[in-house]
């Protein structure tokens, strides 16, 4: 029997428990020993819930037990999280975690600490909720070189992008349908605001390429400015504008974003819509391949937690080795970053040859919108964009393109 205790019966922690019930008998089979869910951490107590008998309401009841030899963080945030995964680790027990938040600010660390007590630190759910990529970028993509990771990693944001284009709606009333239906939360900036994709991106790209990649370094944007007339536009040009977090090697220089992007039809990525993530990948052996899924939601997540659980119930003396050096990988500034730019003027056809003597030739969109100018840009690099903005009068919005 494998003694197992859970830290956090929340959304995922009521999911895991689920899990572990609905599916125990084939579950226990592919562990290959029972698994028995000892504890219960959390500040509440649940009268009622049979998970009562197991709740506890300290950690020092886990972290003082020897019997515990997995540990399940599903609380969020990082503090008390990092404290709590941090000693369990140092103690001899396995981690298991959907905490994106502490994977990107300490998982490098973490992931040393459990090679050096041959036990495991495993992440799956951190990013794309039930997609399994973590595995692959660790595993089966390993005779790769990855050169470029680009995904729709926030199932909020994707939902209230695609109905805004299905529907014609404004942000505002697309953002109160998604809280409404719990796909957003009462407080929606994290991933409104793109910052819940840049944690994802990070881990990603820290896995990618080896090296610790700080989510503060990465440029963001989230999709608060994207209104129904740009959505409109997007239409025009036959494309989809979606909430993009990428990170590219070009030459020897990393780049990475998170950003609104019109996306052309021939992209992997341009028919995923509503709730639904995806992970598109390039290497330089094996090419293209994406990833797609529930990125969100309580048993896509949970599922994916157990998976971890169970993997580490078939390693409990062994690393499943994870190549990610804390040393940090240096970006490059995204001015130095190239590609094609959608503008929105305000103005008539007048304004066409003022916009053409400071961007160059351009390409029009025309959306049957009154008083303003859609135009396409040539490639040119963000630096070189920002110069140009700032000399043309009356930008109502501009999104890059991703072909």
């Amino acid at each position: 029997m494998i003694n197992i205790a859970l830290l956090g019966y929340g959304t995922v922690g009521s999911g895991v428990v689920e899990v572990l019930e609905t599916n125990r008998e084939s579950i226990n089979k592919k562990a290959g020993e029972e698994l028995n869910l000892k504890y219960v951490l959390d500040l509440r107590d649940f009268p009622g819930d049979p998970i009562q008998e197991k709740i506890v309401h300290d950690y020092e009841v886990i972290a003082n037990d020897p019997e515990i030899q997995i540990v399940i963080e599903v609380m969020g945030g990082v503090e008390p999280a990092y404290t709590f995964v941090k000693r369990a680790l140092e103690s001899g027990k396995s981690v298991c975690t959907s905490n994106k938040e502490l994977v990107a600010k300490h998982g490098a660390e973490l992931l040393q600490i459990a090679r050096e007590k041959n036990i495991n630190f495993l992440f799956e759910a951190s990013v794309g909720g039930g997609i399994p990529i973590i595995r692959p970028l660790n595993s089966s993509l390993t005779a790769d070189e990855i050169d470029v990771i680009t995904g729709i990693l926030n199932g909020t944001t994707n939902y209230i992008l695609s109905k805004m284009s299905d529907e014609g709606l404004d942000f505002d009333s697309v953002l109160k349908d998604a809280q409404d239906k719990g796909y957003a939360e009462r407080n929606p900036e994290a991933d409104v605001e793109g910052y819940d994709a840049c944690r994802k991106i990070a881990i990603l790209s820290s896995l990618a390429f080896g090296n610790q990649v700080d989510y503060e370094d990465i440029y963001t944007e989230g999709i608060t400015k994207i209104t129904a007339e740009d959505i409109k536009y997007a239409k025009a040009m036959g494309r989809s504008i979606k909430l993009l977090a990428s990170s590219k090697k070009i030459d020897d220089s990393f780049y990475a974003m998170v950003a609104p992007c019109m996306v052309a039809p021939a992209h992997p990525l341009f028919s995923v819509n509503n709730v639904f993530n995806a992970i598109f990948a390039h290497g330089n052996v094996l090419g293209d391949v994406m990833f797609y899924g529930s990125g969100a939601g309580k048993l896509p997540t949970a599922s994916a937690v157990v998976a971890d659980v169970v993997d580490a119930a078939k390693h409990l003396q062994s690393n499943m080795m994870t190549f990610w050096s804390s040393k940090k990988l240096e970006l490059a500034d995204i001015k130095n970053a190239s590609r094609r730019f959608f503008v929105r003027v305000e103005g008539d056809s007048t304004k066409v040859a003022e916009i053409e003597n400071t961007f160059g030739k351009v390409e029009l969109v025309d959306a049957g919108i009154a008083g303003e100018i859609g135009f396409v840009t040539g490639v040119m690099t963000e630096a070189d964009f920002a110069a140009k903005a700032e000399k043309t009068t009356g930008i109502i919005n501009r999104i890059r393109l991703e072909d």
